[in-house]
């Protein structure tokens, strides 16, 4: 048995408020976003009431694409994060980078997908174990997919590595309301709406349920913010959306 695998065997990790070892996790995520591909843009409108949108319109504003440059957005499932870049670039690339092949096949279905042609690529791997050269890349996204990747640092090291001198990172999560009241009320409607919404529009209360543990068991942002520059990128900030519920953070590798 390779350390690798003794590791994983050995430790464990939260699925959901559920614990379970490391060498299961990537799989549960696998069968959740497989399950939910389909649905998976619709349910994004339904859930956030649409300022899912805003949040990602945000996140281009503070990353600021510029022309020539590539992307390389992690856990993009069906493209969101890409398709607002290369607009906003208006001359670059961007690899589309995510664990469930069935969401990048829903991906390439949207128009903008044949309207980007060759400057955009989807890739099926793993945040933790990038296959790409050092130094790929002038600007790494994940938006939504970091609270799903088994051991969070080490896919920020690979972000890391992946980059060019200068690169930038570009984190979009949920996060946690400062505000215990505010946090007490979006607890109720996740909790007791969400996964219900999951069932009458996709037919999967538990992969829902799962989503919302999720945002529970991730670190706070200061917590993630330590993370991030644990991982060596520098000018490390954040900013948080919609009060918190939702969050960017930001880093260089200078």
């Amino acid at each position: 048995m390779s350390d690798e695998t003794s590791r994983d065997t050995a430790n464990t990790t939260h699925f959901g408020f559920a614990t379970v070892p490391e060498s299961e996790k990537a799989g549960r995520v696998q069968g959740v976003f497989s399950s939910v591909a389909s649905k998976y843009d619709v349910m994004n409108d339904a859930m956030s009431f649409g300022i899912h949108r805003v949040w990602k319109d945000a996140m281009m504003d503070w990353l600021a694409p510029r022309p020539g440059q590539r992307l390389l957005d992690v856990a993009g499932g069906t493209g969101d994060i890409s398709f607002r870049f290369l607009k906003r670039a208006g001359r670059g690339h961007a690899t589309v980078l995510d664990l469930t092949e069935p969401m990048l096949i829903e991906g390439r279905k949207r128009a903008e997908a044949a309207d980007m042609g060759e400057s955009l690529d989807w890739v099926v791997g793993d945040a933790m174990a990038l296959p790409f050269e050092d130094a790929s890349f002038d600007v790494y996204t994940i938006s939504f997919g970091i609270r799903n990747v088994t051991r969070p640092q080490e896919a920020l090291n690979e972000a890391f590595r992946v980059l060019r001198p200068g690169g930038r990172l570009m984190v979009l999560e949920f996060s946690q309301i400062p505000n215990p009241a505010m946090q007490w009320a979006y607890d109720r409607y996740s909790f007791n709406v969400i996964p219900a919404m999951g069932k009458a529009i996709a037919d999967d209360r538990e992969s829902y349920q799962y989503l919302v543990e999720s945002i529970r068991q991730f670190p706070d942002q200061e917590t993630f913010l330590g993370m991030v520059r644990a991982a060596g990128f520098g000018n490390a900030k954040y900013r948080n959306l919609s009060m918190g519920i939702a969050c960017l953070h930001s880093g260089w590798k200078l």
